[in-house]
């Protein structure tokens, strides 16, 4: 009898232990912590990567998408030909794409969000990567036809941005609290000040992906999130707030750590047509007034790449010119002498809410103070940043990761918030887009680092890094970060 009750016991035992590694195997949602909550959710009228980060290749897809190792692939577009001329791009769309409220995704849909993007009132932050387009033409439903006034050796990388995703003209009104896009998630909630939430799309045209639930958790204060972390209320952070935490999680079994690049050139930004930084004896004794490596042990804690220029060290064009804005307070105080200030004089500097922003901007308003510029300090919600700095361009100085991939092109617009006007700049950068050729784009991208590098136009800090965070459970999380992006397919849990 004994035996046949503990035989009995056993049996319920296994069964047991295989339905729950049957439930574990089975772990279909996610939990994304990210410090900034977006302004609102369409990526194709604001600057906040915040946006991308939640909705990117997630809920909205482009006629093209970056890949993870920031190759340029397709996206809603399934194949295209481009003329001899470089100036006709004709795109065969995928068959069967349909928005998440039902509707047909067609040629109509390029058409009206690519209008929408470069339209006369439109309040797409990347405008001008679309005013080339001169004509759009429909050939059939799934065939669409664009013509650009002259050739763009980069058309394919700017229709890949997250301001160039395709939208439809019966849900565009509702698309800042409710998007409406094709890809494999739904858009289901906002909680705002908490989280948003998206779910599976069963009618997406690709391949199903493994989870069915994103949860995208915001915590802006980096303590929080770290409690929230070692807690197991947050499964991964793409880009962990708080660097000081990372060996603490490394040593941690739990979790992995995922350390990476990104395209986030972190800059003192600097309003070049406000006195007295309309002078580049001005903007060059601020370069040299920045130490950048005690702004990346004490902001960053070591993480970060030392830039001179707004340009990407992963990118085979980069060229270091650190030197050429080395930290020299000495040779800071005899500019500003030459350029009548030998008293220094004052300033604001906005800081948005990211740690590289807020710790930085104290580290660095000691620095300049060493040499007579006194700063105020205006700490910002992004936004508050939006409106007075970006499109108010209301600001002396501030400090912002700029994380748009290859855009060293926003120094050839002069009414871009930074406001710095440099004709053979421009005329470079209108040179380099009619260029294809691979070793000629190089010279002119290396040409343009040391037009804005010899100019001053910004203080260049440091490559911000992708400091990741996750359970050791999860796999497919991107560690370089080509794009402001987190698609939640590529994402799984292990069995």
């Amino acid at each position: 009898m004994a035996s046949t009750i503990i035989k009995f016991i056993s049996i319920i035992t296994i069964a047991l232990i295989m339905s729950t590694s049957h439930v574990l195997a089975q772990k279909s949602d996610i939990t994304i912590g990210m410090q900034l909550e977006p302004p609102h959710l369409d990526p194709t009228s604001a600057a906040a990567q915040a946006i991308d980060s939640v909705v990117y290749s997630n809920v909205f897809e482009g006629l093209t998408k970056f890949r993870r190792d920031g190759a340029i692939v397709e996206g809603v577009a399934k194949s295209w030909e481009i003329n001899d001329a470089g100036t006709v791009y004709t795109f065969k769309l995928r068959e069967g794409v349909l928005f998440h409220d039902g509707t047909t995704m067609d040629a109509e849909d390029v058409k009206f969000s690519l209008d929408r993007a470069r339209g006369e009132d439109s309040q797409n932050a990347q405008k001008a990567l679309y005013a080339g387009i001169q004509d759009i033409e429909i050939l059939d439903s799934l065939t669409v036809e664009i013509t650009l006034s002259e050739p763009n050796g980069n058309f394919l990388f700017n229709l890949a941005w997250g301001d160039a995703v395709i939208v439809g003209p019966e849900s565009v009104e509702g698309i800042k609290q409710s998007p409406i896009g094709t890809g494999p998630y739904k858009f289901t909630d906002w909680i705002q000040g908490d989280r948003v939430e998206l779910t599976r799309n069963p009618e997406y045209w690709g391949t199903q992906p493994s989870l069915e639930k994103g949860t995208f958790k915001f915590i802006s204060d980096p303590t929080a999130a770290f409690a929230a972390m070692m807690a197991g209320d947050i499964d991964a952070f793409s880009v962990f707030p708080a660097p000081e935490n990372l060996p603490q999680f490394e040593a941690d079994s739990r979790f992995q750590v995922l350390v990476g690049s990104t395209e986030g050139e972190t800059i003192l930004s600097t309003n070049n047509l406000r006195p007295p930084f309309n002078d580049i004896k001005v903007r060059q004794a601020l370069a040299h007034a920045i130490d950048r490596n005690a702004i990346i042990d004490g902001a960053m804690f070591g993480y970060g790449t030392p830039i001179g220029t707004h340009f990407a060290p992963h990118h085979p064009a980069y060229l270091n010119l650190t030197e050429q804005s080395a930290y020299n307070p000495e040779k800071a105080k005899k500019l500003l002498a030459e350029a009548n200030l030998p008293n220094g004089f004052e300033t604001t500097l906005h800081l948005p809410p990211p740690s590289y922003a807020r710790r930085g901007g104290e580290i660095i308003a000691a620095q300049l103070a060493k040499v007579g510029i006194k700063v105020e300090i205006i700490n910002v919600e992004w936004a508050q940043w939006l409106e007075t700095v970006f499109r108010g361009k209301d600001f002396g100085l501030t400090i912002v990761s700029h994380t748009e991939p290859m855009d060293i092109e926003i120094y050839a617009r002069p009414d871009y918030y930074f406001q710095y006007n440099n004709p053979e700049f421009q005329n470079l950068i209108s040179t380099l887009n009619k260029t294809t050729d691979p070793e000629m784009r190089n010279k002119l991208l290396q040409d343009a680092q040391r037009i804005i590098s010899n100019d001053y136009v910004n203080g260049y800090l440091f490559q911000l890094a992708a400091l990741g965070v996750a359970k050791t459970d999860i796999q497919g999380l991107w560690k370089d970060l080509p794009t402001a992006a987190i698609p939640l397919a590529e994402i799984s849990w292990k069995n």
